[in-house]
């Protein structure tokens, strides 16, 4: 279920500032510091995947979010807990790959290793799926 099916224009979100707070400029981040509630003005598909929004924020600028950096509300301006739905990506092999990391190897015998390319090798190509 996306967040289109959640929230309509018009609506009042929360966003969560640590989420967002690397991209922001400073105005952005005052505006949010007075109240992280904004009213959502638009939607926008952020990267051909997911959807984000375009809020309006208390000092009148408008400003857009990833899904992931806002909180939903209920009626009452409670936050909605999210909660990952098990049929949405509910894949083993797919939880397995999100899951992996890699950092840079500078020994030899590291970079030789064939576990760490198959682990770089993953990891390059999860994007993919």
């Amino acid at each position: 279920m996306s967040i289109l099916d959640k929230v309509k224009i018009g609506n009042s979100v929360q966003v969560n500032l640590e989420m967002s707070k690397d991209r922001l400029t400073k105005e952005t981040i005052d505006a949010i510091n007075v109240s992280s509630l904004g009213k959502i003005s638009d939607f926008r598909i952020t990267d051909g995947k997911g959807i984000g929004v375009v809020l309006q924020l208390s000092n009148g600028e408008e400003q857009w979010f990833f899904e992931d950096e806002i909180d939903l509300l209920d009626e009452n301006g409670s936050v909605i807990k999210k909660t990952k739905n098990k049929n949405e990506n509910s894949n083993f092999i797919f939880d397995f790959i999100s899951g992996l990391n890699y950092e840079n190897k500078n020994k030899l015998s590291e970079l030789l290793n064939p576990i760490n390319f198959f682990i770089w090798l993953v990891v390059s190509f999860k994007d993919i799926f």
